[in-house]
């Protein structure tokens, strides 16, 4: 079954708000920094690989991802969507 992914703004321009119609993570909560802490990970590692990401915050309703000031969100949000659908697809 095709993942539901939705896109939301947040009161900081370079952030967004990620939700979908299944939970992230079972619980508790997620922060990556860095492209070096997100190793391994199969979602943050992947959108970090993007370029240009601050951060990636997982909780089990939403994700937010952070870009840095210069990146385009034109660029960023269908290769984070692909990223999610992805992440479902291959959850266990």
């Amino acid at each position: 079954m095709a993942v539901e992914v939705m896109f939301s703004p947040t009161p900081n321009p370079n952030s967004v708000k990620i939700t979908a119609d299944r939970p992230f993570i079972e619980s508790g909560s997620l922060s990556f920094t860095s492209p070096d802490k997100a190793v391994g990970h199969p979602l943050a590692e992947p959108i970090f690989a993007l370029g240009g990401i601050y951060s990636v915050f997982i909780m089990p309703q939403f994700l937010t991802v952070t870009k840095m000031p210069q990146e385009d969100w034109d660029r960023l949000l269908p290769a984070i969507r692909e990223i999610v659908v992805r992440y479902f697809e291959h959850a266990p």
